[in-house]
């Protein structure tokens, strides 16, 4: 069954945010701050926390803000070591918020991480101040080409073994083929880091792995990444699981978005193939999702588990993803014991594609890590993945 990591924190994971906020972390709502929240300052909308100057802020919490305002007491060591912690170990923009700070004080801010340092109280002309650089920088990011076809499509599979990473492979073949021809790229991530085999069923022997991105924590960058990835004859990027078995908690939810992040600057769109067990850096990217295609067959143990994987993302708030329904391995027959209305009764859901059972064609090309097309020109489940393919490039407005 499908949970969430038992040594995370059920709350720990990173909820989807289209648009970032500022996160204030303050003592208390003294002067402007008390009016702050629910107005937008630099364009950013703002989200006030209280809490004492050196109480805990957990790093994670500030990975999918557009900036962090953090309350520094200069006369409390205590505080201002949070505020060095914080700047270490996050690549989010650090805002430090003193009273009356000195310039030997606010020199040290700048030292220790601070982007900008604001006086309390907090004021709207100076925060305004200190957010523009940071709205103004995120905004060039926006401008460099690639950010109208920079996506994700997470893949989620009903219970292991309905044939969903097979399937992903060879749509992403597909849809990697396709992308090229609009001059475009497309990632493969292998997420599954106890069990994948994503770039083994493309013929693919990759020297370096998702292990390796890891291990590089802050010294992750769009060079590593692609050095990382392999690239098979299709033009599909591929970033292979690491070649051993791993603990889900080896990759915290922040790492996993900067990664995630950084390969949809480096290629355009990115395939996730999520593990089958819950974590909280698997929540978090599902959360951050442009597409979620939730694979089943139809039968009724699959398509009971397949409505308990609906319900833990619906209990987690995330029932306005774009989230449709893949029936893999199908065949007309099937109809007659577990009909499509069978499917929107339990799920809640119809069936979105369907992909036809053809298993010797399917392992010949997985044996040879081979498009389908190469191995029968025309098939049933060929024609099912170019409709896939063509349905997922319209969901994420990709003009070809």
């Amino acid at each position: 069954m499908s949970v969430i990591n038992p040594n995370e924190t059920g709350k720990s994971w990173r909820t989807h945010r289209r648009e970032a906020a500022v996160q204030l972390y303050l003592s208390g709502a003294h002067g402007d701050a008390a009016a702050l929240v629910g107005v937008r300052i630099a364009g950013f909308p703002l989200a006030l926390s209280l809490l004492a100057e050196t109480d805990y802020i957990d790093p994670e919490e500030l990975a999918s803000a557009a900036a962090v305002v953090v309350q520094v007491d200069r006369e409390s060591p205590a505080s201002m070591r949070r505020f060095q912690k914080l700047a270490a170990a996050t690549k989010t923009p650090l805002i430090a918020a003193a009273y009356e700070p000195p310039l030997a004080f606010v020199r040290q801010l700048v030292r220790a991480g601070a982007h900008d340092v604001v006086p309390l109280p907090l004021d709207v002309a100076d925060l305004e101040t200190s957010l523009a650089p940071i709205r103004d920088a995120l905004s060039k990011q926006d401008l460099t080409g690639i950010s109208g076809t920079a996506k994700v499509v997470s893949i989620v599979k009903s219970v292991g073994g309905v044939g969903a990473t097979a399937l992903l492979t060879q749509l992403g073949i597909r849809f990697a083929q396709n992308e090229a021809k609009a001059r475009r790229e497309a990632c493969l991530i292998d997420l599954d880091v106890q069990f994948g085999d994503a770039a083994f069923l493309l013929g693919l022997r990759p020297t370096l792995s998702l292990a390796d991105l890891i291990d590089a924590g802050a010294r992750l960058d769009g060079d590593l990444l692609r050095a990382t990835t392999t690239v098979h004859p299709s033009g599909l990027n591929v970033m292979a699981s690491p070649r051993s078995m791993m603990p889900l908690e080896s990759l915290s939810s922040e790492l996993a978005i900067d990664i995630v992040e950084l390969a949809k600057r480096e290629f355009g769109t990115v395939l996730l193939d999520l593990p089958a067990n819950w974590t909280n850096w698997s929540l978090s990217l599902l959360a951050q999702s442009d597409l979620v295609l939730l694979v089943s067959e139809l039968t009724v143990a699959s398509l009971h588990r397949a409505r308990r994987q609906l319900e833990l993302i619906d209990s987690q708030d995330l029932n306005d993803l774009d989230l449709r329904i893949v029936i893999n391995r199908f065949e007309k027959g099937l109809l007659r014991t577990v009909r499509a209305s069978d499917v929107r009764e339990a799920l809640g859901r119809d069936i979105a594609y369907t992909i036809a059972n053809d298993p010797a064609l399917m392992r010949s090309a997985v044996d040879q890590g081979l498009p389908i097309s190469e191995i029968k020109r025309k098939s049933s489940i060929g024609k099912d993945i170019d409709t896939l393919d063509a349905g997922i490039a319209a969901a994420l407005g990709l003009a070809r």
